[in-house]
């Protein structure tokens, strides 16, 4: 876990030989390549546990843990941001398919994707994260 954020400039001055470091093998390849954990093997998709949840590279808040909603998907769910500058969203053509991608606005780590297939009685949309992406600050 992140102590603090790390500033756009930390963020600028840091090699991918950096990134390597400071991820592990699988957080890396979702990250910084854009891959994806197997459904239901993150250690948040049935996490119930009250928090922040921040990107894992850069120590940025992304979701609250009341934003976060089982979607029995394989991924954590969430059906908002914590704000809307906390993360960026990209249209994805990969795999021979229209998606939207959901990044960092930090540090542009990968994050996920996002579908307006989401609880209705709220934003309607389902942030769907990879659990390597993100680490949970848990409150009591």
């Amino acid at each position: 876990m992140q102590d603090s954020q790390l500033t756009k400039e930390e963020i600028a001055q840091l090699t991918e030989a950096d990134w390597k470091q400071r991820l592990s093998a699988d957080e890396y390849h979702v990250m910084r390549e854009k891959g994806t954990e197997r459904p239901f093997t993150g250690v948040y998709n049935d996490n119930s546990a009250k928090g922040i949840y921040r990107c894992k590279g850069c120590g940025a808040q992304l979701f609250d843990s009341g934003s976060k909603f089982n979607a029995s998907c394989g991924w954590p769910s969430f059906d908002q941001s914590i704000d809307n500058s906390a993360i960026n969203e990209h249209v994805d053509n990969s795999l021979g398919m229209t998606r939207t991608e959901v990044t960092c606005s930090n540090c542009g780590a990968h994050l996920g994707h996002v579908f307006p297939d989401g609880p209705r009685e709220t934003t309607g949309m389902r942030y769907c994260i990879n659990s390597v992406s993100i680490d949970l600050d848990q409150q009591e």
